[in-house]
């Protein structure tokens, strides 16, 4: 067997998670690169502003890298790619759309790039190194998605993207069931299939369903529309529009994600405004309430962040009041689902009527339980690879490619980094390669760690208590001190007795260690924090952060 017949499959992102799906394909030596986007973070991730693959891989590999295929324009597939052409510079390829988004990315990040960016159309096939890629129009809930067939002469691996069959599409480019159906007839070595949904049973709602639904809020509200949805949300964005236009309300669009990714899409043919609806920024608050939507998403282009902040950090913008009416036409990001109730509760006592997934404010662009099957019904895959979500729904999508027919031995739930080799005969796991997650955090890449992170999560739980000692230089001994700072441990004018047993703890240490004779700071600050410590989770039950500073005179 040569080489030419064995194709390996590394995902780098998006199992195990909702978010920064990045998948490798490798022929004889070549890497080929499918989306590569961020993820919102979780709760206990303090502080940070995404997370990205960790392209460890890669860099040790750039040499063999081809090229990067984008799938769809929503941040969980684009949103690293500034990210990873500062280290990278590699062709990218993409649907115009597509690539207008992650130009803008781009520009947010005010980054220039040696990368060619190429334009592709659905039904193109196109060599890239030992590639010939395809791309197929899929429906989601964003305009010119795709899903990638890579021919190889192992045999054809198809990746869906995003996706779900929406027999009603708001633009009409239904999904190009007729050339799945195709590549199924011809035989499909791989399908690497997307798991948001799987779930849910049944079948997605289309796209257009969204439209009742709104049509039915804007009718019965009486003061402010709050919309909030992802920026590239374009289909939800285009409907609120046409709704707003219907019942004669000016729309104003708040943030700059929000503001660049209309611009983006209107200059490309991908969003029409109704006449006389899209109101300036800077006039909105001369409109009547009853006649006024406000269009909005977090500074990422998250939608929940931009309820968080409470509500938004522009002071031209007034709060939340009773008469409001707030649709959330987005899922919560993982690991958030918390935070947001507990704002859709607040908006609620404030007198706003709040609409959400859970009441119909949202309709999912990924396809649920029955359109899974469709799709691995359509290729007729040997094996099956289930990608982009956690891993519950991993599993609960290889359990209804198993229920049609599939043969548990050619199913297979990878984790980020695990390898999978494939030939027309068997599939077989080999070492893993590096792949984790990066953190962002303002301009820092990657240098918040675990470390931090636990040393954040510390702080938030239990504070800090800063002690103070000045030593003087010649004798060794304490000429002042200990003074004693805390934030978020206790409040200091309220727990004297505390801080002077412990400054008397402190002082008792510092003899200590003057009688053995340690003049190490380090092993002197060590002594503090130990008995410190000690004492005050005896007395408190607290662990706060102790940061002992000697001071020499």
């Amino acid at each position: 067997m040569g080489a030419g017949d064995k194709v390996t499959i590394i995902p780098l992102g998006g199992l195990g998670e909702i978010g920064k799906n990045m998948t490798i394909i490798k022929v004889n030596q070549e890497l080929l690169i499918i989306d590569c986007g961020i993820m919102f973070p979780e709760d206990e991730m303090l502080g940070i502003d995404v997370v990205i693959p960790d392209i460890t891989y890669l860099l040790e590999n750039r040499d063999a890298i081809r090229g990067i295929i984008l799938t769809h324009g929503h941040e969980d597939h684009i949103g690293a790619l500034p990210y990873m052409l500062k280290e990278l510079k590699v062709p990218v390829y993409g649907t115009r759309l597509t690539l207008a988004l992650a130009e803008t990315y781009l520009k947010e990040q005010n980054m220039q790039t040696a990368a060619i960016f190429h334009t592709v159309k659905p039904r193109e096939i196109i060599r890239v190194g030992a590639f010939r890629v395809e791309f197929i129009r899929v429906c989601h809930s964003i305009p010119d998605a795709v899903a990638v067939a890579i021919h190889t002469p192992a045999g054809v691996i198809v990746h869906t993207g995003d996706f779900k069959f929406d027999q009603t599409p708001v633009d009409s480019e239904a999904t190009d069931y007729f050339r799945l159906a195709q590549l199924g007839e011809s035989g499909v070595l791989a399908l690497l299939s997307d798991s948001t949904n799987a779930e849910k049973p049944g079948f997605t709602p289309s796209e257009k369903a969204a439209y009742g639904k709104l049509e039915e809020v804007f009718r019965l509200s009486k003061g402010r529309i709050i919309v909030t949805t992802f920026a590239s949300s374009l289909y939800r964005i285009q409907q609120t529009f046409q709704v707003a236009a219907r019942y004669r309300r000016k729309v104003v669009v708040v943030g700059k994600s929000m503001q660049e990714v209309v611009q983006v899409a209107r200059a490309n043919g991908y969003l029409e405004i109704p006449p006389g609806t899209l109101c300036d920024e800077e006039n909105w608050n001369i409109i009547p309430h009853d006649k006024l939507v406000l269009l909005t998403t977090g500074h990422l282009g998250e939608p929940m962040s931009a309820l968080l902040r409470g509500p938004w950090t522009d002071a031209r913008l007034s709060n939340y009041q009773p008469g409001d009416t707030v649709i959330i036409s987005a899922s919560p990001v993982a690991g958030s689902e918390k935070s947001v109730h507990r704002t859709i509760d607040g908006l609620c006592k404030l007198g706003a009527d709040v609409y959400h997934e859970a009441s119909g404010g949202h309709i999912s662009g990924h396809a649920s339980q029955e359109e899974l099957k469709m799709m691995i019904n359509l290729i007729r895959p040997k094996y099956f690879i289930p990608i982009q979500g956690e891993y519950r729904m991993l599993i609960r999508h290889a359990r209804l490619a198993g229920d049609v027919g599939l043969s548990a031995d050619n199913i297979f739930v990878l984790e980020n980094g695990q390898v999978l080799e494939l030939t027309p005969k068997k599939g077989s796991l080999a070492a893993r390669v590096a792949a984790g997650r990066v953190l962002v955090d303002g301009l820092g890449v990657g240098d918040v760690g675990n470390i931090v992170l636990r040393d954040r999560r510390q702080l938030s739980q239990d504070g800090i208590l800063i002690v103070v000692i000045t030593i003087s230089k010649e004798s060794g001994q304490v000429v002042a001190g200990p003074d004693m700072v805390s934030r978020g441990f206790v409040y200091v004018r309220e727990a004297e007795e505390l801080m002077e047993e412990a400054k008397i703890k402190v002082r008792q240490a510092l003899e200590k260690s003057g009688e053995r004779r340690v003049t190490e700071w380090a092993a002197i600050k060590t002594n503090v924090r130990d008995v410190l410590s000690k004492f005050l989770y005896e007395k408190t039950r607290r662990r706060p952060m102790i940061l002992p500073i000697i001071m020499e005179v």
